[in-house]
């Protein structure tokens, strides 16, 4: 079957795509513990024993470090929310089909890219 007449992926094909996004949400979900145990635990290096001029800077450095964890965090989240997403089009089997174009994106772009909903034609025109 040519591939630019198919208009879903055969189930064996989302088979592998699944396995691929079930790999990439494990290590999304460890990254995301791994931020959020590390914004729990800012505070535990306690700086009553520093002299007040590097309390500030310490304090400073914690909210730095505490603001990247958060960012960190929210970005794996937002990460996993697309994976689970693209698991339920797997389930539906919708997954792969553009939402814009409603053709099938490349095999090649969601290896890539496997929670993508645009084929790279509609992802160039935003």
């Amino acid at each position: 079957m040519n591939s630019s007449n198919k208009t879903r992926y055969s189930d064996e094909e989302l088979q592998e795509f699944r396995k691929i996004i079930v790999e990439k949400l494990e290590t999304a979900r460890a990254e995301f513990r791994y931020h959020q145990e590390q914004l729990m635990h800012a505070n535990e290096n306690g700086t009553e024993d520093t002299s007040n001029s590097y309390v500030t800077l310490e304090e400073g450095s914690l909210t730095l470090e505490k603001e990247q964890h958060s960012q960190q965090a929210s970005r794996q989240r937002k990460f996993i929310d697309h994976l689970e997403n693209a698991l339920i089009r797997i389930e539906n089997k919708t997954y792969g089909i553009c939402r814009e174009t409603g053709k099938l994106i490349q095999k090649e772009r969601l290896m890539a890219v496997p929670h993508a909903t645009l084929s790279m034609e509609a992802k160039l025109k935003q």
